[in-house]
C-alpha cells in the first residue's frame, strides 16, 4: 500500500487576509478529494454572497452566530453547530454578530468551483 506523506502547510500559502483566519486549501495540492475554505469576518452582515457549487459543502461554526439562505430555507446557526449545503443548491451566509463569525467549509471537491449569482433578495 502507497501512503501519501504527511505534510505542513504554511499560513502564507493559503491564507488570503494577513490577520483573519481567511483563505483555502484546494485538495488536488494535497492529492485528496476536498477542499477546504477558512472564513472569517468581524463585520455584522457581512458575509458570502448568492452563489452555488457543483457538489455538497458542509459549513463547521467555530465562532459566532450566521444566517445561512440555502435554496428556499433559512437556518440559524452558531458556533458548534454545521449547516449542509447540498451540491446545485445556491446559497449564502451572513454573519448575525454580535463579534467575529468563523467557518471552516468542507466542499467534497479536489478543486473551488464557484459560480456568483443576482441575489434574488437584493434589488436588480
Amino acid at each position: 500500500m502507497t501512503h501519501r506523506p504527511p505534510r505542513l502547510i504554511r499560513r502564507e500559502d493559503w491564507a488570503s487576509h494577513p490577520t483573519l483566519p481567511k483563505g483555502r486549501v484546494e485538495g488536488h495540492s494535497l492529492g485528496t478529494g476536498v477542499t477546504v475554505l477558512f472564513y472569517a469576518t468581524d463585520e455584522v452582515g457581512a458575509g458570502p454572497r448568492w452563489h452555488v457549487h457543483p457538489y455538497d459543502e458542509i459549513f463547521i461554526l467555530r465562532q459566532g452566530r450566521a444566517l445561512f439562505t440555502v435554496g428556499d430555507a433559512r437556518i440559524e446557526a452558531e458556533a458548534g453547530q454545521i449547516v449542509f449545503g447540498p451540491a446545485h443548491v445556491p446559497h449564502k451566509f451572513r454573519n448575525l454578530g454580535p463579534g467575529r463569525l468563523e467557518t471552516t467549509d468542507i466542499h467534497d471537491s479536489d478543486r473551488w468551483i464557484q459560480t456568483d449569482l443576482p441575489d434574488p433578495e437584493e434589488p436588480g
